[in-house]
């Protein structure tokens, strides 16, 4: 993602991480630093659901490798996903995540929490003085002040947040990236990406383990709520969360950014400049209130705009691409493929891909980043506007009315309705 210039209230990130000046009037960012170069640093696990076994995984697979870690502490509001956790892990237990922060033998968190609380925590761990590694999506659709907070927070302390849309571990984003740079296509005018699958994964994909669970010291229901609206315990609400808006949002949030975020990164894309939404619940009409059929249209000052489709109900894919004034760029083949303009459907250039990635190399790239301070390949910059067309998005379809950004007060503004004579 480019960074907006200073009049719009965004820092250009590469030059603030490539000044000795501001790095070094960063109190906090030489603490980090002169952490980072310890022999051994201490993980922290917040959230201990499905998603973070993943992670504890990876961080035992750069342990058995020789990486300078250890596992110091877990974090659920659940005890018995908590207990687990520290079984596996050997980490200090604690049901209130700010506990974990405060323990000095915490360096680095890995947050794996339900959507809502990321961006909060994540907040709280970078003023604690730690670096983050955020499961996606780095904010709740209704959390945009809280992200962008968050953005020029981890910017003024000099902190390293890595998101884990682990497609951005393919170098094809970069190389891609490069390749428009240097005008392969021209001036990129419409790009199309989408994430389609089949499954209801609320109900169906989040099971109940204890149906007798109740709020009381083995659950802290007023933690799981967090800053969503209060609501009566409800044991669907705790375990399968990811069924109702006030605690996701269903494909543009919990999809979306992975998908998204490779093509931000290969169209240096800044700040939407408007964002439609379209959809709903079109097929499964139970219990649920997320959507699951979501497409979204963003505009960007660059001249370009990109269409972000997909669904639950059908695994039919689209095709990824970039369509510019003078060829199209593909992500596919052997990596990337570039087409004439004219619709020809031979490919007049191939590059390889020069490697691969999953989760794993998500890690790696963010405990290098944790070492030199460098930008990670999914930083909060470029969360930050993934983030915002996916939150314009949501809001437009819930709304039914386009939503404008204002960039130079980082605003969402809405469109006033239109008097047709």
């Amino acid at each position: 993602m480019r960074s907006r210039d200073s009049s719009a209230c965004m820092v250009d990130r590469r030059a603030f991480l490539g000044s000795a000046a501001a790095v070094a009037a960063a109190g906090l960012g030489m603490v980090r630093h002169a952490r980072g170069a310890q022999a051994t640093l201490g993980v922290g696990f917040i959230g201990c659901g499905g998603r973070m076994w993943s992670h504890i995984a990876c961080v035992k697979q750069l342990i058995d490798e020789g990486a300078p870690l250890r596992s110091a502490a877990v974090c659920d509001v659940y005890r018995p996903r908590l207990d687990a956790a520290a079984e596996a892990t050997g980490g200090t237990p604690y049901m209130d995540y700010r506990e974990l922060l405060a323990d000095p033998a915490v360096d680095i968190v890995a947050i794996a929490s339900p959507d809502r609380h990321h961006c909060l925590q994540a907040l709280d761990a970078v003023e604690a003085g730690k670096d983050v590694f955020s499961e996606k999506p780095l904010a709740h659709w209704q959390q945009f002040e809280q992200l962008k907070a968050l953005a020029h927070r981890v910017d003024e302390t000099g902190a390293v947040l890595q998101v884990g849309t682990q497609m951005v571990a393919d170098s094809t984003c970069r190389q891609a990236r490069d390749l428009i740079r240097e005008g392969v296509i021209g001036k990129p005018l419409h790009a199309q990406v989408g994430y389609f699958r089949q499954g209801d994964w609320g109900e169906r994909g989040m099971p109940i383990p204890d149906p007798d669970a109740r709020p009381g010291p083995d659950l802290d229901w007023d933690a799981f709520i967090g800053d969503a609206p209060q609501r009566p315990f409800d044991i669907s609400r705790f375990f399968q969360w990811r069924m109702y808006l006030d605690y996701a949002g269903g494909p543009p949030t919990d999809l979306y950014p992975h998908v998204y975020t490779p093509l931000a990164i290969a169209l240096d894309l800044s700040m939407p400049m408007r964002v439609s939404g379209l959809g709903g619940k079109l097929f499964y009409n139970h219990a649920r209130e997320v959507p699951d059929t979501v497409n979204i249209l963003a505009d960007y000052p660059e001249g370009v705009t990109v269409a972000l489709l997909g669904t639950q109900a059908n695994a039919r894919p689209v095709e990824t691409c970039i369509r510019g004034s003078e060829a199209t760029l593909v992500f596919g083949g052997p990596g990337i493929q570039i087409f004439p303009a004219d619709g020809n459907a031979t490919p007049s250039l191939e590059v390889a891909r020069e490697a691969g990635g999953d989760t794993i190399d998500l890690w790696r790239d963010f405990l290098r980043c944790v070492e030199t301070r460098e930008r990670p390949w999914s930083d909060v910059w470029t969360q930050y506007g993934v983030q915002t067309v996916v939150n314009m998005g949501m809001l437009s379809m819930l709304g039914g009315r386009m939503l404008h950004f204002d960039p130079d007060g980082e605003r969402i503004l809405e469109d006033p309705p239109v008097e047709v004579a």
